[in-house]
């Protein structure tokens, strides 16, 4: 059994209200509910809406001269909240099995449609929501070298005390082997 994940990426400098991101994270969300199932996938928001939006409200009624001052003062009240992004931020990702990605490529379709600017579906080459590869993940699973910490995985390592290591991965060879190391001549 084998996961995939996927990335929704903003491919324009913007501003998302955290109005707009609710309202795709349901329409991604409703989608997988009703196509692949409850518990088949595990959906992320990577955007946090930590910018204020602020207006000056200006009153335009009889008797309203006394009330404003124009623009002395101008600093508004808060009327929401809103996420920066930049050109290539991941704005959902989600990590489903195999068999759904389909359904997962079409809930982020919908979810497209409630957010401004230009946004593509991409594909990770990670295994889920880890930092490791597809191919390196099923290599060092077989070698016993992962070990599942919930939605991750950690990667037992050469170094560390040897009482805190399993006996089993005592004698592994590096995991990672860094061929270019900066100023070391070959």
């Amino acid at each position: 059994m084998t996961y995939v994940a996927l990335l929704l990426n903003s491919f324009e400098k913007e501003q998302v209200s955290s109005e707009a991101m609710e309202a795709g994270r349901i329409a991604a969300n409703k989608y997988m509910v009703k196509n692949a199932g409850k518990d088949q996938f595990h959906l992320r928001v990577r955007l946090h809406p930590f910018h204020c939006l602020r207006i000056n409200k200006m009153l335009s009624c009889a008797g309203a001269d006394r009330l404003q001052t124009g623009m002395r003062g101008a600093f508004g009240k808060v009327q929401g909240t809103a996420a920066r992004i930049a050109i290539g931020q991941i704005m959902l990702s989600i990590r489903t099995k195999d068999v759904h990605g389909v359904k997962a490529v079409e809930a982020f379709r919908r979810a497209k449609f409630k957010f401004p600017g230009r946004q593509k579906i991409v594909t990770s080459r990670q295994w889920g929501f880890t930092k490791f590869t597809r191919e390196d993940y099923v290599a060092w699973k077989q070698e016993g070298r992962i070990q599942p910490d919930g939605v991750n995985a950690k990667l037992y390592e050469n170094h560390g005390r040897l009482e805190a290591r399993p006996p089993s991965t005592l004698f592994l060879q590096p995991a990672r082997v860094y061929k270019d190391r900066i100023g070391l001549k070959k």
